[in-house]
């Protein structure tokens, strides 16, 4: 004769072993890895975006900061589900060599030049080129993130416009760091450093430090997300990371990003449309 209450008490175990499984499913399921970069988080804008974003799907986003070099490396050894970056070359050769699905335009704002504000080496102007060639005349100091972010990409881009990407002066220093971390550098040595406005704007420790040059459209900084090919990596989370563009590249996100400012000042222009 069987023991009914045992055979009860082993369904009930079943039925609650299989409760917690679906459990622990779920949660697995409602949060995503994004690989982003330093400027991103530290202009403030996950802080504002990624709420919003959780309120309309139930997702969280885990975010890795690093240099945008350093996120695609990251992405391609499967340790992201997507990326939301700003380096449009890299980008581009990320999804063409099948590292990822497909790059979406998302928003834009601009690099600036901040240094002393008494500008010993005379930069001060709309000219980006030309302030880096009178650096680097004049070995004047500049702080360079040289971690191989989307802005180190732009700076190198802009040295070598200005015929100095191999002799940029005795005043030239890479600190292989953030954003962050290079401003408070520039700010306590009195050095120029190149800088995207959304971490410039949330950036308390400017010391002496001033935009000096501004309005260059060579200046342009244009970020772009992408989900990781899942052919390269099986274990992505290919739909909810695609929930993420979807709802980024909406108007309700385009609007969310549009909402975000500081001290009245609109950080980022969503353009996905443009």
């Amino acid at each position: 004769m069987k023991n009914w209450k045992s055979v009860g008490a082993l369904a009930l175990a079943g039925k609650a072993a299989a409760v917690v499984l679906a459990m622990s499913g779920t949660a697995w399921a409602q949060s995503i890895t994004m690989a982003s970069t330093t400027s991103t988080e530290q202009s403030g804008l996950f802080g504002y975006l990624l709420p919003e974003f959780k309120k309309a799907s139930g997702l969280d986003v885990k975010v890795v900061a690093l240099g945008t070099g350093q996120a695609l490396d990251t992405a391609r050894r499967g340790d992201a589900d997507l990326l939301f970056v700003h380096d449009q070359v890299a980008e581009e050769k990320f999804v063409a060599d099948g590292w990822g699905v497909k790059r979406y335009p998302v928003m834009y704002n601009d690099f600036i030049l901040v240094g002393p504000r008494s500008d010993p080496a005379g930069v001060k102007g709309k000219d980006i080129v030309g302030a880096l060639k009178k650096l680097a005349a004049g070995n004047g100091d500049f702080v360079s993130r040289g971690d191989k972010s989307g802005t180190h990409a732009a700076e190198l881009r802009y040295w070598k416009l200005a015929g100095a990407d191999a002799a940029k002066g005795s005043g030239y220093k890479e600190c292989g760091c953030g954003m962050g971390p290079a401003l408070n550098i520039a700010a306590s040595s009195g050095a120029y450093a190149l800088a995207d406005r959304g971490t410039w704007l949330n950036f308390k420790n400017r010391a002496d430090l001033a935009v000096l040059v501004e309005g260059d459209t060579r200046l342009f900084n244009q970020y772009g997300v992408m989900v990781v090919n899942p052919a390269k990596h099986p274990h992505v989370k290919v739909q909810d990371a695609q929930k993420f563009v979807d709802w980024v590249v909406s108007p309700a996100g385009q609007t969310a990003i549009a909402h975000y400012k500081i001290g009245g000042e609109q950080l980022f222009f969503p353009n996905t449309g443009e």
